[in-house]
């Protein structure tokens, strides 16, 4: 069975070594598709609402079905691609992933968009595993790791300029234009990827879903990186609370437009990269010391927003508060994510899988439910919103600190 995949591999289009320079530029453009897919259509969350008669907490849905649907990807698709190639299925999933958006873009039917965004989010991530393992397939030692430094920073442009293309195109057009513009884009990379890309794994994998199973096994009995999994949740959580409810309070609550709110999601998604740079410049600290304070000082800023925000509703405060907060909550995400992902160094593929998909899984619960409680009204909500995920966070890692001194 080994030979006869191996054989049907190596009978693949491979990257030409003229075009492996183009072919890296497509993958690395191709790395932040993912925070693009999610927040170019955040400024237009409460015109969709609208236009599609449907409640704020239908459309926040659609955001929570994507996450979900991409975690559940990476839990799957990586130990498929390491015996059945990258090339062929991330292509196949990049015109799934066009003629998805052109559905949703063409649709009025909430429900219908639903279940596309469920296909979106399981494309994006054979996507997205695919185009990480493009590096680690053709590169090794110290030109590997400095690609791989990258693709934090290049993730977090998605986070960063999505919302900010997404104002100008809800202010011109509509909700839809967002997802012709994702349409557009992905069939323009299906081009360039038949022209230029092509097949890098080398020595396929035989599938052994028993062993995949196994090491889910060990690891999930592992307290330490349960916890951080759940604490890296709740980090991202912070950010994905304010994409979903962020837009409803600065366009109804503050009356500002969806520009404005494509701006402040462009400061906030600027506040995540900060965090995630803070963490490259401190990462010969302590790491027990590092998840203490920034865990602190985020608890510590959530309750001054809390009380400043009772005394003075203001946009300015607002977004001051969720700024340094979310710098916190990049800090907190890029440590402990790079931590857990390297506790199982033995399986490092199925562990990186494993908490990625966890990750997501566990922001698309928290946020939805936290949204459900505190409705997207005002910056108190959201205050209070932050509050929840920070003492989740705080209790998970009292429970990491409890299962060590035992």
């Amino acid at each position: 069975m080994a030979s006869i995949i191996a054989n049907f591999i190596s009978s693949r289009k491979k990257v030409k070594k003229q075009y492996r320079d183009i072919s890296k530029i497509l993958a690395f453009s191709l790395l932040p598709l993912s925070g693009f897919t999610t927040d170019i259509y955040v400024p237009s969350l409460p015109d969709m609402a609208a236009a599609l008669h449907t409640g704020n907490l239908q459309v926040q849905l659609t955001l929570t079905l994507f996450l979900v649907s991409y975690g559940v990807g990476q839990l799957l698709i990586g130990g498929i691609m390491d015996s059945y190639g990258r090339y062929w299925i991330s292509l196949v999933s990049l015109i799934i992933y066009a003629l998805s958006s052109l559905a949703i873009a063409l649709s009025n039917n909430i429900y219908f968009i639903d279940v596309m965004r469920v296909i979106q989010g399981l494309t994006v991530s054979a996507i997205i595993i695919g185009k990480r393992a493009f590096f680690v397939d053709l590169y090794t030692g110290e030109k590997l790791r400095h690609y791989l430094s990258l693709f934090s920073i290049i993730w977090s442009l998605g986070p960063i300029l999505a919302p900010f293309i997404g104002g100008y195109l809800q202010m011109a057009f509509n909700w839809s234009a967002n997802f012709y513009v994702l349409a557009i884009t992905a069939t323009i990379m299906v081009v360039l990827e038949l022209i230029f890309s092509g097949e890098t794994l080398k020595k396929p994998k035989v599938f052994d879903l028993s062993k995949v199973t196994k090491a889910y096994g060990s690891m999930l009995r592992s307290p330490p990186f349960t916890f951080g999994v759940l604490i890296v949740g709740t980090a991202y959580s912070i950010t994905m609370i304010y994409n979903m409810t962020g837009p409803f309070i600065i366009e109804h609550h503050f009356g500002l437009s969806a520009v404005t709110a494509g701006y402040a999601s462009l400061v906030l998604g600027f506040a995540w990269l900060c965090g995630g740079l803070a963490g490259r410049i401190t990462r010969e600290m302590p790491f027990r010391s590092k998840l203490t304070w920034s865990n602190n000082l985020q608890l510590l800023l959530v309750t001054f927003m809390i009380f400043t925000t009772v005394l003075l509703d203001n946009s300015y405060f607002l977004l001051c508060f969720a700024f340094l907060i979310q710098v916190c909550a990049g800090y907190i995400f890029n440590n402990l994510l790079t931590h857990c992902m390297g506790m199982f160094p033995e399986n490092a593929g199925i562990a990186i899988g494993l908490a990625g998909g966890l990750n997501l899984i566990t922001v698309s619960i928290l946020s939805y439910g936290v949204v459900e409680l505190l409705p997207a009204r005002d910056g108190l909500n959201l205050g209070l919103s932050y509050l929840v995920f920070a003492a989740i966070s705080l209790m998970a890692r009292w429970c990491i600190k409890d299962n060590r001194n035992k």
